[in-house]
């Protein structure tokens, strides 16, 4: 829920970022994951995993949700166009800005697969058939 209200709080502020239009999508991430949170933790109780690699989905479920929403609104901070190219066009950031943002954002995704592969096997190993 914490990511969700962080996500409504962007949301509140967006006209002030660098790129408004990244606020926005900062906003959405928070707002998104922080209800794909949510409905991961509603059905935790029905994933079936060793603890190790339970621990290792639940932690990067974390980081992937806030670290989505981290650096997607400092993204809009530094109106970075990195892996962006949609929704930052027309901006762009210093070349630190966007090598962080780009190394963010990789992460962000590998960290999302794994934690999406990981609950997809945990709750098939649950289901009933």
């Amino acid at each position: 829920m914490f990511l969700f209200l962080l996500g409504l709080g962007v949301g509140l502020v967006e006209p002030q970022f660098s790129n408004p239009r990244m606020g926005l999508a900062a906003h959405l991430e928070g707002v998104m994951n922080g209800t794909f949170l949510l409905a991961i933790g509603a059905a935790w109780t029905e994933v079936r995993l060793g603890a190790r690699t339970r621990a290792v989905a639940y932690w990067t479920v974390l980081y992937g949700t806030y670290a989505n929403w981290a650096f997607t609104t400092l993204a809009a901070v530094f109106g970075t166009a990195a892996m962006s190219p949609i929704t930052a066009a027309g901006y762009s950031g210093a070349p630190w800005q966007e090598s962080l943002v780009t190394l963010g954002f990789v992460s962000v995704g590998l960290s999302i697969v794994v934690a999406s592969l990981l609950l997809l096997w945990g709750f098939s190993r649950g289901a009933k058939v």
